[in-house]
């Protein structure tokens, strides 16, 4: 389909005005964004700051919504969950959502590959990337450490083909060493040019990690700097972050 081609030029995505709800509940008052391909993007803020009902929404994850949308250039604000994933988008939630009754391989095997005409890496490649991952592979999901289930609910989308990862607090609660781990994840995914937008909590994680953040508050971007200004704006998220 020509939706889900790629339009070159175009940001990878471009939020403008998103404003959101659960229910009654107005989360989101005005959300704008823009991540350009290969960019690693993080969005910083409190808990309850509107962080992940952010990339909730950019999936047609949340109630109502309003705004604009548009992945490769693509207006996806009135589309399906379903067609969104489908433009090249993976999403990793804070739950992960591993299958227990399942082994560590057969839940890698799981998600389809996506109609981008992208291939998705292939087992082995994701082996060599997590070799964790490769050690358990007939493991049960259950019996997964918390860093293995997170590494395997990464590896999961890279294998669907998408291009654009929303990934949701994955540092969280995990040992440094896997921490680590993750974070040298994410740099071979920049090299691979994979575009990343991350919802973080630990700011030590994320900092040396990203081309550009986003610092939200009460549903709205307050902040937004590149990597060369975080010295200059750290006394600013001290007070808006406490980091």
């Amino acid at each position: 389909m020509a939706d889900n081609k790629t339009n070159a030029g175009q940001p990878a995505l471009e939020i403008k005005g998103l404003q959101a709800w659960y229910g009654e509940s107005h989360v989101l008052h005005g959300v704008d964004m823009t991540v350009q391909p290969g960019e690693v993007v993080t969005l910083l803020g409190r808990n309850g700051a509107g962080r992940t009902s952010t990339l909730r929404a950019v999936m047609g994850l949340t109630g109502a919504r309003k705004g604009s949308v548009k992945v490769n250039g693509v207006e996806t604000i009135a589309m399906p969950t379903h067609r969104i994933a489908h433009l090249g988008l993976g999403y990793c939630p804070e739950e992960r959502g591993i299958f227990s009754s399942l082994s560590c391989e057969e839940n890698l095997l799981l998600p389809p590959q996506l109609k981008t005409g992208e291939k998705g890496m292939t087992v082995e490649e994701i082996y060599e990337m997590f070799p964790n991952l490769a050690e358990r592979r007939h493991s049960q999901g259950t019996r997964l450490s918390g860093g293995e289930q997170q590494m395997l609910a990464v590896a999961r989308i890279l294998r669907t083909g998408a291009r654009l990862l929303l990934l949701d607090e994955i540092s969280e609660g995990l040992a440094p060493v896997i921490v680590q781990a993750l974070a040298r994840m994410i740099v071979a995914l920049r090299q691979k040019g994979y575009t990343v937008v991350m919802v973080e909590q630990n700011f030590h994680f994320a900092a040396p990690l990203a081309d550009r953040f986003y610092v939200m508050e009460h549903g709205r971007i307050v902040e937004r700097f590149g990597a060369a200004e975080l010295g200059a704006k750290m006394p600013v998220l001290n007070e808006l972050l406490g980091v």
